[in-house]
């Protein structure tokens, strides 16, 4: 029987300084060889054969390096073809039993989402929770799950009724071990939760042998585990997009939750927009695309001088480009009107001429300048700032270049000269010792950077003096268009008048 069997990666996502940690899962390692080839075959990347060491199946290298690669770029990591300890640590990890190549995604490069093929043909849809988890109050579960729909029905017209009786679309349980489908439940960890696609039924199964939790770090969280499988109920399946729902990662308790641009393309894709002139909640930026953009009269300043100090996204999913002591908010395709405004009326207490910035997964926004940073919380520094980056920032340098949260693994990458270091605010130490490392293991990137930003489309962009350099996360390289990249960053992100679309190589 074909079905989306949502085993959750646990994955680190409560930020950095945060206040209250979560308690991970354990897993059974991958250790050996023999474990990542069960693995691989398991979800998808091998022959079932090889699921069998009984089998006598034996594995050409060719084909054991081409399958190591396509996990690792589905999964976000380096492209490299070897079980490397990053890969077996990912594999590691309790995560989706279902193959990672289940439906299929758009053609486009600006539309990652994939659809497993089935959808509902009614936008009326009723739901019911037949059976309640042993340790939770019904009143909150019926509020929770009534939320993870509602994640889905503000950008389209699908509405949801809770029913106390059958016949109803999606019937919603919560059991333990074996339930009578075949795919038993493993106790706390594993495996969270499961659920059918529309043509199977859309029903839901949750792992009752869980810490359910509602609101709380702790625990498993309910509401995005619920939304992430009525993602499933309602025909997406798993997205590589790793900031994006679909994507097969439980990423902990997010206590500013917003659905990535990706989850709204897809599910808009199979049910439509939002009726009313309206697509949902407020902060979804559409896809960049390569289309000619609207041509407007932003400041000549940023038009004549493309070069700017940092751009990064807030947690509303707004864009911004900072550019000595001011600051430009950017629409799709230009800079918004009434810009540019002051970064200190912007941000009060925060100084021009800012070397980096990004917004971590907690919703703060850090920003770099010299030796020092700040934290807020949206417009409000968030505690006794500025700081040494060498206190908060345990083995980053000063003066950086740029930084960003790369959506490849949601790992905090700083960038300066010809280097650049990872961190990991949940390893101790949160630099390892193989860093900085070469700014040309991106391939395609030039050194001196000076902005990077992980767009809200799910690409990586990377901004040096005139220039912009579009990432692909999953090969691992300058990705490859028509125009090709580098592109002019006035005519593609300021929508400058008179400025030209491409590099013309020949001048």
């Amino acid at each position: 029987m074909h079905r989306s069997r949502i085993h959750w990666l646990w994955l680190a996502a409560v930020a950095l300084l945060v206040v209250a940690p979560w308690a991970p899962v354990s897993a059974t390692p991958v250790q050996t060889t023999s474990q990542a080839e069960l693995y691989l075959s398991q979800f998808g990347y091998l022959s079932a054969k090889f699921r069998n060491p009984t089998s006598g199946s034996l594995l050409e290298k060719d084909t054991w390096e081409k399958a190591i690669m396509e996990f690792q770029s589905f999964a976000g990591l380096n492209v490299t073809g070897e079980l490397d300890s990053d890969t077996m640590e990912l594999m590691s990890l309790p995560r989706c039993g279902v193959r990672d190549k289940v439906g299929f995604g758009s053609d486009s490069r600006s539309k990652r989402y994939a659809l497993q093929g089935s959808r509902w043909k009614v936008k009326a849809l009723t739901y019911r929770i037949s059976k309640y988890p042993s340790r939770l109050d019904r009143a909150e579960v019926d509020k929770e799950i009534a939320k993870a729909f509602s994640v889905w029905s503000e950008y389209t017209d699908l509405t949801f009724t809770a029913k106390k009786s059958a016949p109803v679309h999606i019937d919603i349980r919560f059991e333990v071990n074996e339930h009578g489908d075949g795919d038993p439940f493993d106790g706390p960890g594993g495996t969270l939760a499961h659920a059918y696609f529309p043509v199977y039924g859309g029903d839901a199964h949750f792992d009752d042998a869980e810490f359910w939790t509602i609101g709380k770090s702790r625990g498993t969280n309910l509401f995005q585990v619920a939304a992430h499988e009525f993602g499933h109920s309602l025909g997406l399946s798993h997205s590589d997009v790793r900031s994006a729902l679909m994507a097969p990662f439980y990423r902990g308790y997010d206590p500013v939750f917003r659905l990535d641009s990706d989850d709204v393309q897809g599910i808009q894709a199979l049910y439509g927009r939002k009726s009313g002139g309206s697509s949902g909640g407020g902060g979804f930026n559409p896809p960049r695309t390569t289309s000619r953009p609207v041509q407007r009269d932003p400041d000549s300043e940023l038009c004549s001088l493309p070069k700017i100090d940092a751009m990064f996204n807030t947690a509303d999913g707004s864009t911004y480009a900072f550019k000595g002591d001011n600051y430009y908010k950017l629409t799709e395709n230009a800079v918004a009107d009434g810009y540019p405004k002051k970064i200190a009326e912007g941000w009060p207490g925060l100084k021009g001429n800012i070397d980096a910035a990004f917004t971590y997964k907690n919703g703060k926004t850090y920003f770099f300048q010299g030796t020092k940073y700040w934290r807020y919380s949206g417009r409000q520094v968030d505690g006794e700032y500025p700081k040494e980056i060498s206190e908060g920032f345990t083995g980053i340098p000063d003066h950086l270049d740029a930084a960003l949260v790369w959506g490849g693994n949601g790992k905090i990458y700083f960038y300066k000269g010809s280097k650049f270091w990872r961190f990991d605010p949940l390893k101790r130490p949160p630099v390892k010792s193989t860093y900085p490392k070469p700014i040309s293991n991106w391939e395609g990137l030039p050194n001196n950077l000076d902005a990077a930003v992980q767009y809200t489309n799910g690409y990586t962009y990377f901004f040096k003096d005139d220039k912009y350099y579009r990432f692909n996360d999953r090969t691992f390289s300058i990705d490859q268009s028509d125009p090709p990249f580098p592109r002019p960053v006035a005519h593609w992100w300021y929508g400058c008048k008179n400025t030209p679309s491409t590099f013309d190589t020949l001048a």
